[in-house]
């Protein structure tokens, strides 16, 4: 079974290799260390350095994995013409029940709905994936069926 695309910008796949990096090479060192030290400790059964240790080095061996998963798997979201239809790392400005807002396209990794960055896994991002100005677009919400109008792809 083939791995899952994950669209990012340069900036966040830069980002999570510095974290791979920074797990790889200092916070799994760092917990072995720690591992090693509360063994020489004695009774582990009742080591609760030990057990804490073991937890972060779980943890930081699943972070390596994931992150190794997505670099691994990452597409770059590149600007290209597209006639003005709406694609991924595409801005688009709105506008429902009078309102104009504004949001960029982005991958899943980089969603941050409150600073305007919807996933294109989202329901609204896939929505307007293919549309262009002027086109009205329906989404089925939380909050019931939404009408949009596509002013302007950027």
């Amino acid at each position: 079974m083939a791995d899952k695309i994950h669209y990012l910008s340069k900036e966040s796949l830069e980002a999570l290799k510095k974290e791979y990096d920074d797990v790889k090479y200092n916070q799994i060192p760092a917990v072995a260390n720690k591992i090693n030290e509360a063994k020489q400790q004695g009774d582990l059964s009742e080591n609760a350095e030990y057990h804490q240790a073991k937890e972060e080095m779980a943890w930081a061996q699943g972070r390596l994995l994931e992150l190794d998963t997505i670099i691994n798997n990452a597409q770059i979201i590149e600007k290209e013409k597209t006639g003005g239809k709406i694609e991924i790392g595409s801005t688009v400005k709105i506008k429902i029940n009078n309102t104009e807002k504004t949001y960029q396209i982005v991958g899943a990794q980089e969603a941050d709905p409150l600073n305007g960055k919807i996933s294109n896994e989202s329901p609204l991002g896939n929505a307007f994936l293919g549309h262009k100005a002027g086109d009205k677009v329906e989404v089925r919400t939380p909050a019931g069926l939404q009408n949009y109008e596509i002013k302007e792809v950027i």
